[in-house]
């Protein structure tokens, strides 16, 4: 991926630096053998000088990298780098990217860094609430992307989930016409510079703060268990699935007890569980029956019987004697069933 040995490079470059500079940036940036890092105040207090004098003197070692002729002399390979920023992500790629592509180790990813700060054909946004460390190379590529980003956020409501092939599809269009320049994988990049935007484990996106993304426990694995699966499941079933699908070892009884507190969830058979989202009315077989008739006014036997059908499975005969409770529900002279007066 890079033609150069980052520890080599950045030890050429430290080598034009008084000593006490070279080691405050070894220090700052993870450069040692150990690839340790340290705070501006832990360095400071063992030189014992203050927080802010070391700032100072990593912005000195910094700047006299840049104006030293090693610089010079290393230069292409900066222009390599910008190259990179280019190929890989059109002008813009989140720093976690960057790294994770020419990467693989901690240490060495410490250097790359380092030469990342020190470069001056690339710039560098810091991360805020809306997007993570990002680098670029056009300031108005980076703004386009950021701006779709948002507006692809915006578009997104607060538990919905959507395919790749479809959060791909939205940002194109927000990216307009800047779009066709550029092929998936760049927009794949491009998207994991959002931090309101999130992929979750079964390779689906939404907000990034939705707990069907961001998964903190049995109820956020069982909801997505449930949801590819399409269907009621048993509550034995969605800890089964659970444990294929993430590797999480969910207990069963923990699982049907958190199916029962969680909203998402409504109880649609003997230990069957659907998704709300799926239009399930919560409640007992009576609820819904009061539910429906309400809504719809008398209806025959098997018109009840089909409604009741779509919205719990339970025998025909289940629903029939429910239907019998006299202060709730009574019989037509015509044989439909409606709501008691």
């Amino acid at each position: 991926m890079i033609s150069f040995k980052p520890q080599e490079v950045t030890k050429t470059l430290l080598g034009a630096l008084p000593d006490r500079a070279r080691d405050v940036l070894e220090k700052r940036y993870g450069l040692g053998k150990k690839g340790d890092t340290f705070t501006l105040e832990a360095i400071g207090q063992s030189y014992g000088i203050t927080r802010e004098r070391v700032r100072q003197i990593e912005n000195y070692g910094i700047q006299s990298i840049q104006k030293s002729d090693i610089y010079k002399d290393h230069y292409d390979l900066f222009l390599e780098l910008q190259k990179l920023i280019d190929q890989l992500g059109g002008g813009l790629i989140a720093e976690h990217v960057l790294l994770d592509e020419i990467a693989d180790k901690p240490l060495t990813r410490n250097h790359l860094y380092f030469l990342l700060i020190v470069g001056d054909s690339f710039y560098k946004n810091n991360e805020n609430p809306r997007y993570a460390h990002r680098w670029y190379t056009e300031s108005s590529v980076a703004e386009a992307v950021e701006d779709a980003l948002h507006k692809v956020h915006k578009g997104l409501d607060r538990d919905e989930l959507v395919s790749e092939e479809e959060i791909v599809k939205r940002f194109r269009v927000e990216l307009a016409d800047s779009a066709a320049d550029h092929n998936e994988d760049v927009l794949k990049r491009w998207l994991s510079i959002s931090k309101q935007i999130g992929r979750n484990p079964l390779g689906d996106w939404g907000p990034a703060d939705s707990p069907n993304v961001r998964i903190k426990g049995i109820r956020d694995y069982a909801y997505l268990a449930v949801k590819r699966h399409g269907s009621p499941m048993h509550f034995r079933e969605v800890a089964e699935t659970i444990n294929e699908l993430f590797d999480h070892k969910a207990h069963i009884a923990t699982t049907h007890n958190e199916l029962i507190k969680d909203a998402r969830f409504v109880l649609v058979g003997r230990g069957l569980y659907a998704l709300t989202e799926w239009g399930y009315t919560a409640g007992v077989v009576k609820d819904v029956l009061q539910e429906i008739l309400e809504k719809e006014g008398p209806l025959s036997r098997e018109e009840i019987i089909d409604r009741v059908r779509t919205e719990r499975y339970v025998k025909d005969n289940t629903i029939m004697v429910n239907l019998q409770d006299v202060n709730l529900f009574k019989k037509l002279s015509n044989g439909t069933y409606t709501l008691a007066k």
